[in-house]
């Protein structure tokens, strides 16, 4: 049998293992783990206005109760779920100061608390409330200190 060089044997045998360990390169060892991340929601919402678009005029003893409704303005980027929308009387002014002799307990609020129970989109004049009325209350006495009065209210969107 031919011997084969010395050089070529020494060839062979380093290409062999080459090979051979170019082979297990490619082998790997598999392992578990674990990790961690975060997302955040946004922190709030700014509020939202209840504009009152119903105009109630010439309220006197004896006269109906007048329907209180109106808007919102939502300055938001999306809708805001609302709740209810609370009317109360926050003062009652005459030429521009507060009143004498006239104040909240000549007027009723009914049904002050208003449900709109669902969201409200973004924008200005969108969606609607409405319910609650005011009234002048007829005391049976002198109440010509609330002639030309104005209840001025005030709205707290929930």
């Amino acid at each position: 049998m031919n011997k084969l060089p010395r050089k070529r044997l020494v060839l062979i045998v380093t290409a062999a293992l080459l090979l051979t360990g170019g082979g297990i390169a490619f082998a790997y060892w598999s392992a578990g783990g674990a990790g961690t991340g975060s997302a955040t929601t946004g922190s709030g919402n700014v509020a939202i206005t209840a504009n009152q678009t119903s105009t109630i005029t010439n309220m006197r003893p004896g006269d109906s109760a007048q329907t209180l409704s109106g808007t919102f303005t939502n300055t938001n980027s999306g809708p805001v779920y609302v709740t209810n929308v609370v009317v109360s009387i926050a003062s009652v002014f005459q030429g521009g100061v507060t009143a004498v002799g006239c104040d909240s307990t000549d007027y009723t609020l009914a049904n002050a608390s208003m449900t709109v129970g669902h969201e409200v989109a973004a924008g200005t004049g969108v969606d609607a409330w409405t319910g609650a009325t005011i009234k002048f209350n007829d005391k049976a006495t002198n109440q010509d200190a609330c002639k030309g009065a104005t209840v001025n209210l005030a709205y707290v969107v929930n």
